[in-house]
């Protein structure tokens, strides 16, 4: 697409509006674009830019030295990541610009600290090398600084996967199964499905492939009365309720009013007539310890840095830090603790965040289980090769989109003894 003066002006007032973190990026685009009516192709262009600016910030702020303004970090990331030369972007530059600009493409990331080529910032390499080496942490890195697919969920309630494949083959959308989620497809574009009839009829959810193995690892059955802890916007609570066959109970309980009530639509296309919605007020809530020892099933979606999403997500690395990190360890310790005191004997438990920390994930579980004699690890592994999922573990699943082109997850399954 040609950089003209009036794109070039967009994607820089995008940038200024997005760049001081002080809004998830996503939310503060889309108002962006409610306030600026442009057409389809200014806003592709806009909304590559600014996720691609946020991917890769740190090597863009080098290059641009003294005057990161987002004129040039726009400048630099057309040139360096757009698949621009310095010829197309000639006519929009200033006098002063076009020698800067040929400086840019020179940067040998190679020759750079760590944190910039692995797209990171300083406190996030540090805690990330007490448990990877250098290597690692770059090539982590770098996974991380590209798009992610996009995944969909078959709902079995009311389609099979081999059916769904078959539809979109026939619209010509480029599918294939997932590798490890018996209930995933992943599509080769992104392609605007929340329109497509499969998604409207409720046959397909879009779900991250990682997180559909959540929801096997819990494996609530029919019957079974089972509690989604953290439900959100009901991706999981979803999937748990096709599992059970839209049998026994599923209650869906959350802090947040606004995400519950973003669960409603999504439950009315799915067809489940077993979930619960509950808002409660925190994880001690009355309505909490009402049900304590009569669950099956519970899954803790735990609140957490979120730093496994940066495919999706690339302004979670500037916008956490150590102490947002400390503060949701916290919060993490105390739901898991509450949580399991709605277990029966002999239910099971699944402690899940999407992140790559250590301390908002094995550690969380290790002291959990130190204070709770009462409570067991199961193997990861073995619960997965139970369901015929064929994906090597540890006593944690532990993806990465490195290892298995998944959001980075990390998930332990304990059980009340």
């Amino acid at each position: 697409m040609l950089i003209t003066e009036y794109r070039l002006d967009l994607v820089i007032q995008a940038l200024r509006a997005i760049l001081p973190l002080a809004h998830p990026a996503d939310t503060t685009l889309r108002y962006f674009f409610q306030d600026n009516r442009i057409g389809s192709n200014e806003r592709a262009l806009v909304a590559e830019t600014v996720f691609g600016t946020l991917r890769h910030r740190l090597l863009l702020e080098h290059t641009c030295g003294d005057s990161p303004t987002p004129r040039r970090m726009a400048l630099a990331y057309f040139l360096r990541f757009g698949g621009y030369n310095l010829r197309e972007i000639d006519p929009v530059l200033k006098h002063t610009e076009k020698e800067w600009l040929a400086t840019v493409k020179g940067v040998k990331a190679e020759t750079l600290s760590l944190s910039v080529q692995a797209e990171l910032p300083e406190w996030l390499v540090e805690k990330l090398r007490t448990v990877y080496t250098d290597a690692e942490i770059l090539a982590l890195g770098q996974s991380l600084q590209q798009g992610a697919p996009l995944d969909l969920r078959v709902n079995t309630l009311l389609a099979k996967r081999d059916e769904v494949l078959t539809q979109l083959h026939a619209k010509n959308i480029a599918a294939t199964a997932t590798p490890y989620s018996p209930l995933g497809i992943r599509l080769k574009e992104k392609v605007p499905i929340n329109r497509d009839a499969l998604f409207t009829e409720g046959k397909v959810e879009v779900q991250d492939e990682g997180s559909q193995l959540l929801g096997l690892l819990l494996n609530p059955k029919r019957n079974d009365m089972v509690v989604d802890f953290c439900a959100g916007a009901g991706g999981k609570t979803l999937m748990l309720a096709a599992q059970m066959n839209s049998q026994g109970r599923l209650y869906a309980l959350d802090v947040s009013e606004k995400r519950l009530a973003n669960l409603k639509p999504r439950l009315k296309r799915s067809g489940a007539s077993n979930i619960q919605p509950m808002l409660i007020s925190h994880e001690n809530d009355l309505k909490v310890k009402r049900l304590a020892g009569k669950i099956d099933r519970v899954l803790v979606d735990a609140p957490c840095s979120g730093l496994g999403t940066l495919r999706r997500n690339p302004d979670l690395k500037f916008r956490q830090s150590p102490g947002s990190v400390e503060e949701l360890t916290q919060k993490q310790t105390a739901i898991l603790a509450s949580a399991s005191r709605l277990l029966k004997k002999g239910g099971r438990l699944v402690y899940a965040t999407c992140s790559i920390l250590r301390e908002e994930n094995q550690a969380i579980v290790e002291a959990f289980l130190a204070q709770h004699p009462d409570f067991k690890l199961i193997s990861a592994s073995e619960v997965l090769q139970q369901q015929k999922v064929e994906l090597e573990m540890g006593d944690y699943l532990e993806l990465t989109p490195l290892q298995h082109n998944t959001d980075g997850f990390f998930a332990a399954v304990i059980e009340r003894i």
